[in-house]
């Protein structure tokens, strides 16, 4: 590794401006982007930087504990539901307040600052109170694939960074070259909408090409019945349940790793609980981000549908119209069932709403 910032793939302008940052710091960074733009990993390889001696070397010490999320002055706060509690902020805040205890800064990583202006009780000004006022050698790295109006303020409170997408080549290039084959490389990256770490879990899932072809099949077999449309979303819902083991194994060999090397270094094993947690929180994405994807390969379907009957009409016949309004409207379904998922929606709820609405189409 050259440097940290070899791991950013596909954002060389947002890199440029890192590497300058790094050397002169200020108290907050706002990283923005859309999903898909690897934040998460922006946000630690930034961590990296500022913590490094030598601004991101990539091969010290300091460098590795952030990159594997065991520097004790990195604190990755972590949100309990699907929006920013006041209390939340208020612990990442107290943390903020800490001394740091090696030779760099205190770093506060906050992502998804958008959902801070959600919820029945609202903690952007939390967050902002923070902001205000920071310690000296405190460094708030947020992100953020939204800033509603609401954010303005915090966002004039932090020097913005904003990345592009991944695109499936970006990751599928990244995946070949630590050593996947090109058509695994291929498909985990599609099934990841730009997600590195996803696509690497991705790669060790033998069921992934089956559970696209059956999200495919949907419409098909969607025949009129509430029985059949029930059936169709009972085997969706189990589908979720497996796409969680090659993260589970993925997790347990990367707890082993971090143990092995506390120990290696004299280190003293511990933060289990604290690591089943953020493990658990992990799995509650990496579901959410599954359902979107089978939604998204859904979509796909019913948009083939509706370029097919449009052409069909175009040449002379008038019985595709009635699909295409079909069609049409199927997609809409859909699209309400991708918003509802970022609300505390129940998935089996969503899924069985889903198809049946769609069995009428």
């Amino acid at each position: 590794m050259t440097d940290v910032f070899e791991r950013l793939v596909g954002q060389d302008r947002a890199v440029l401006a890192m590497r300058q940052y790094a050397r002169h710091p200020v108290h907050a960074y706002l990283f923005s982007g859309p999903g898909g733009s690897s934040l998460h990993d922006a946000l630690i390889t930034f961590a990296a930087a500022l913590q490094c001696p030598r601004h991101g070397c990539g091969e010290c010490e300091v460098c590795r504990l952030v990159l594997e999320d065991a520097d004790p002055d990195v604190y990755l706060a972590e949100r309990s539901g699907v929006n920013w509690r006041i209390e939340e902020i208020r612990e990442a805040e107290r943390v903020a307040r800490r001394r740091p205890l090696g030779g760099g800064y205190q770093i506060v990583v906050m992502e998804d600052i958008e959902l801070t202006t959600t919820g029945s009780s609202v903690s952007a000004p939390a967050l902002l109170k923070s902001l205000e006022e920071p310690p000296p050698r405190t460094i708030f790295l947020l992100s953020a694939e939204e800033l509603p109006p609401e954010l303005d303020t915090i966002v004039s409170r932090a020097l913005e960074i904003r990345l592009r997408a991944l695109s499936d080549e970006d990751v599928a290039a990244i995946l070949t070259n630590e050593g996947a084959s090109a058509d695994g490389a291929r498909v985990a990256a599609e099934a990841a909408n730009g997600n590195l770490r996803r696509a690497r879990v991705l790669l060790r899932d033998h069921g992934l090409i089956a559970r696209v072809q059956r999200w495919r099949s949907v419409p098909g077999r969607l025949t009129g019945t509430t029985a059949a449309s029930a059936v169709v979303a009972a085997e969706i819902t189990s589908d979720l349940n497996d796409a969680l083991a090659p993260l589970e194994e993925f997790q347990r060999e990367e707890q082993a790793r971090r143990t092995s090397e506390a120990r290696e270094l004299g280190l003293r094993v511990g933060g289990r609980r604290d690591a089943e947690a953020q493990f658990k929180r992990e799995q509650r994405r990496f579901r959410l981000e599954e359902l979107r994807f089978g939604l998204s390969a859904l979509s796909a379907v019913y948009r083939d549908r509706l370029v097919e009957s449009l052409s069909a009409v175009a040449e002379g016949d008038a019985r595709s119209e009635y699909r295409i309004e079909a069609s049409l409207r199927a997609l809409e379904e859909i699209a309400e069932a991708t918003r509802r998922l970022s609300t505390n929606v129940d998935e089996t709820l969503l899924l069985h709403d889903l198809m049946f609405s769609l069995m009428a189409f």
